[in-house]
């Protein structure tokens, strides 16, 4: 399904990408830390779309969030720093893939088990930020 790229489609986007995130706050201390950043993924991979069509534009996706952010801090330069921030989440294991496919780790590690050190709370923190940063960019338009 093809989206409309208006500002009442980047609300909708926003709208789940704030569920997606309560979702993951949801799973803090669960030992499910895999769960965190997957939910923390689908939040950003939501918000950073919603921003994108703002611009009025076709949606055609970059291809993952380091695109998306990359695109958007070139084309608004008031976005300055997201690009950092996303940059700093990928780094703490926000992803789509490696955090439910058990072939993107070594052989016998799961995704469960990938992750035992992220510090869930300051990836919520950094993710609440981003998230916050793009309603506001949203809500000027």
């Amino acid at each position: 399904m093809a989206l409309t790229p208006s500002v009442p489609e980047a609300l909708r986007w926003l709208c789940q990408a704030m569920s997606d995130l309560q979702a993951a706050h949801n799973d803090i201390q669960c030992c499910c830390p895999n769960w965190v950043l997957f939910k923390v993924h689908q939040a950003l991979e939501k918000a950073l779309v919603a921003a994108v069509l703002c611009h009025g534009k076709a949606f055609e996706s970059p291809g993952g969030l380091m695109c998306l952010a990359q695109w958007l801090e070139t084309e608004e330069p008031e976005l300055s720093g997201l690009v950092l921030d996303v940059q700093w989440l990928c780094g703490c294991g926000v992803d789509g893939k490696t955090t439910q496919y058990p072939n993107y780790h070594p052989f016998p590690v799961t995704p469960s088990e990938a992750f035992p050190s992220m510090d869930e709370e300051e990836v919520l923190k950094k993710a609440q930020k981003v998230l916050v940063t793009l309603m506001d960019h949203v809500g000027r338009k």
